[in-house]
């Protein structure tokens, strides 16, 4: 993930609205205690860390560096929770599940409905606003009855939507797996508020190797550099149905190539914008 860039001159936000992000050449793990009221999480990219915080933390930060040699502060962003999520979301629908977009602390009034999903992104990408994840719930929900009762597996499940409106739809059983643990956590306190937490496991690995546990469907909306060597894998081959996206056009073309050539033949091919694809996919 490469940090955003934002104009940091600007006054400050106000508290209940802010995000103070510390950018972290070196990886902190995600169980080290940060001892600070505000804090919010911890992102792990590769050999970097971004910590989030409610309020200014350069102390605690500071702290932290200092324990640790390999560490080294790079920056620390300012900004609004709706900066970082790319705008605030509303709440939207997509075939007959209502998404309802909130913050923590602030949840819609009384408890989601059997069409409805309460998502809180906390500070993890995902908010629902993006065109491939209202296509791959619009492809989720075109498969009406023939998703009772299915074992699905969300790959790069992010905030956990698609793994939630599988299970509203009717799947039994939803894998939820990102590679980011604070995505993992997030998908798992999703769950929970949505009264599924006995339908979705979110678990921490790598997409292409969680692909061999055994599954009726797979739902991947992940980068084209992981979706490539998925649709290779001996797990992913050994499947029979897929919904795939977050592919722009050149790469979706490559990905049906090969998904052709290994004798999948698509269901469902739409392009929101004209720029992101999502397929879906069967063998046969």
């Amino acid at each position: 993930m490469t940090p955003p860039v934002f104009d940091t001159t600007k006054a400050h936000p106000k508290a209940s609205d802010a995000l103070f992000i510390y950018y972290i050449e070196g990886v902190i793990h995600p169980a080290t205690p940060v001892d600070h009221p505000d804090f919010l999480g911890n992102w792990v990219e590769d050999a970097s860390t971004f910590l989030f915080f409610g309020s200014p933390a350069d102390e605690v930060v500071k702290y932290l560096i200092q324990k640790a040699p390999h560490l080294t502060l790079i920056d620390r962003y300012d900004m609004t929770y709706d900066q970082w999520q790319g705008g605030d979301a509303e709440p939207f629908t997509a075939g007959p599940l209502t998404i309802r977009p909130f913050r923590k602390g602030s949840p819609p009034a009384g408890r989601p409905g059997p069409d409805e999903i309460f998502l809180d992104a906390g500070v993890v990408f995902g908010n629902g606003a993006h065109p491939t994840t209202s296509c791959c719930l619009s492809l989720l929900a075109d498969m009406g009855p023939a998703l009772s009762g299915k074992t699905v597996q969300d790959l790069g499940t992010g905030t956990g939507l698609l793994a939630l409106g599988a299970a509203r739809l009717g799947a039994k059983r939803i894998l939820a797996v990102d590679l980011n643990h604070l995505a993992v956590r997030t998908t798992h306190e999703n769950a929970c508020i949505n009264g599924l937490s006995g339908h979705i496991l979110s678990i921490q690995g790598r997409a292409e190797e969680i692909v061999h546990a055994p599954a009726d469907l797979v739902v991947a909306n992940i980068h084209y550099d992981i979706m490539k060597h998925l649709v290779v894998s001996e797990g992913f081959l050994s499947k029979n149905e897929a919904i795939l996206s977050g592919l722009l056009t050149t790469e979706a073309g490559k990905i049906e190539t090969q998904l052709v050539s290994q004798g999948f033949r698509v269901a469902a091919h739409h392009a929101e914008d004209g720029i992101w694809h999502t397929f879906h996919v069967k063998r046969g």
